[in-house]
């Protein structure tokens, strides 16, 4: 077994028994289920990392979404939108406590609200007028303008409602103190938290007492857990490993197509890529459908569009474009890029290099970097690939050195994708993970969109806001994709979130 394997090993046992010993004598293997996946955290802070926290079922929300991705009631049970779309009231549900033991108020709710409007996220874009309490002891959100995707917005976790006990006096986040069937008991980052089942819970309480998150960040390493059985959850399994766990006859495999697409973000004000028809010409010379197969696994994965069928509004119906070299070579000819006697292409003396940054958090992305790589040669076009932190790329965004990046980008984690597209292609500057310096009129569509509440001219405006980023590529969509998971046979009722929300924990149990 390779060496380096073995020492990420011992060092995932000696975070999880570390975590243990840090909350209690009596957490231990058989009443704690240990989940591994490679993200990790640095803040307490819900406008930070707080979709891991929602997913460790320590934090909720006024509204939940459902399997379909509708909204559904959370921490509010019912909401209504007054004629005008501007004043939304939610409806607290009763007997909801914190983790401290304090009761969940609307003035509770109100300033966690206030809070989450301060910070990063979406609802810090919302034309939030007021919040406050009304005489029915309702929570009122009032809007200076109808914002269609408000429900969507108060289901994402950044506006998760936390208790004032855990913010310090500058209202930094101290203690995550939540209300879900959860409550942290141990916090280590960026690799290791652990929670415990929160007894007055006001839903399904949780029958596994204990559960810890570890983050590993290499492929392999999560492969070797799963196999050992050091961990019983490992998320992101790189479609290679699948095979080989499925003959385990410790462990069970479940996988499930996400509202994710692995995409190519580009910067459209790259000199090589300022044209429409360069980008397209990059597009034209991926083989989807052999990435799906060969290195993703997945056939039927191979897609052009942003957004699944799933989501029909936004979904186009077009046949994928097949790969067509020629074409592409004719499209780059026609914008002065000629092929020299190694069959590279040159424009002013200038060959055509790009560099493409990508991150291990995900291991297909790697692979799917070099093949990727290995196609735009055949096109003329010399490409470097970097792999790197994530964060690189939000980094490599703000700073306008980003050329092209590969990305997994979730359209899911707001109910309504209108929240997202907002930020990835509403404004010229883009958003950290959707366009770069993309200057097109489907910005006011965006815009004008959340104002829109006939479900005609709404989708409409969805195609039409679909069709121009499928024309002029200022991301280049490659392939849907799919979660999956190596779940140890001791655990029993495991499932999994299509919106990855949750990871459903308070409804496992330990196998008989």
């Amino acid at each position: 077994m390779d060496r380096l394997l073995l020492q990420t090993l011992f060092i995932f046992t000696m975070l999880w028994s570390f975590s243990a010993q840090a909350v209690s004598d009596t957490a231990n293997k058989s009443n704690t289920v240990r989940i591994t996946s490679p993200f990790e955290f640095t803040s307490l802070d819900p406008s930070q990392q707080g979709y891991l926290f929602t997913r460790m079922q320590v934090i909720e929300t006024l509204l939940n979404v459902n399997e379909q991705g509708s909204l559904v009631a959370g921490l509010a049970t019912q909401w209504s939108i007054n004629d005008q779309g501007r004043v939304w009231r939610f409806e607290l549900r009763p007997n909801v406590r914190f983790h401290n033991g304090t009761a969940l108020t609307a003035e509770g709710v109100v300033n966690s609200l206030r809070r989450a409007q301060e910070r990063q996220g979406p609802f810090n874009k919302v034309p939030v007028k007021d919040i406050r309490v009304d005489e029915q002891n309702q929570v009122i959100i009032e809007l200076e303008r109808p914002y269609r995707t408000l429900g969507a917005v108060v289901a994402h976790y950044s506006t998760a409602i936390i208790a004032p006990a855990g913010l310090d006096d500058k209202g930094q986040v101290t203690q995550l103190v939540g209300t879900g069937p959860y409550q942290m008991v141990s916090f280590e980052p960026p690799h290791a938290f652990q929670v415990q089942r929160f007894d007055s819970y006001w839903g399904q309480v949780a029958s596994i007492e204990y559960a810890t998150y570890l983050t590993s960040h290499r492929a392999e390493s999560r492969v070797l857990q799963a196999r050992t059985g050091q961990a019983d959850v490992v998320f992101n399994l790189d479609p290679a490993s699948v095979m080989q766990l499925k003959r385990l006859p410790s462990v069970q495999l479940e996988s499930l197509n996400l509202p994710r697409t692995l995409m190519v973000k580009l910067n459209s004000q790259h000199p090589f890529l300022n044209e429409p028809n360069a980008r397209r010409a990059l597009s034209l010379a991926i083989n989807r459908v052999g990435i799906a197969q060969a290195i993703l696994r997945t056939p039927g994965a191979e897609t052009d569009q942003l957004l699944p069928a799933s989501m029909p509004l936004w979904h186009l119906d077009r046949e994928l474009e097949p790969s067509d070299l020629t074409h592409a070579k004719a499209l780059l000819g026609q914008l002065g890029w000629v092929a020299d006697d190694e069959g590279m292409l040159v424009r002013d003396g200038k060959p055509f290099s790009l560099r493409l940054i990508t991150y291990a958090d995900r291991p297909e992305l790697t692979t799917v970097a070099t093949a990727l790589q290995d196609q735009w040669k055949q096109l003329g076009i010399q490409v470097s690939v970097d792999i790197t932190n994530s964060s690189s790329i939000p980094a490599g965004h703000q700073d306008g050195t980003l050329e092209m990046a590969l990305i997994a980008r979730n359209y899911g984690f707001i109910a309504d994708p209108l929240e997202v597209i907002r930020l990835d292609f509403g404004s010229e500057q883009g958003g950290d993970w959707g366009a770069m310096g993309w200057d097109s009129e489907t910005q006011k569509d965006i815009e004008q969109m959340s104002d829109v509440n006939d479900p005609q001219r709404y989708k409409a405006l969805a195609q039409k806001v679909a069709s121009a980023i499928y024309d002029e590529r200022p991301v280049i969509p490659v392939a849907a994709y799919t979660q999956h998971v190596a779940v140890q046979k001791r655990v029993k009722g495991f499932k999994l979130d299509p919106y990855e929300r949750t990871f459903y924990i308070n409804e496992w149990e330990w196998a008989k």
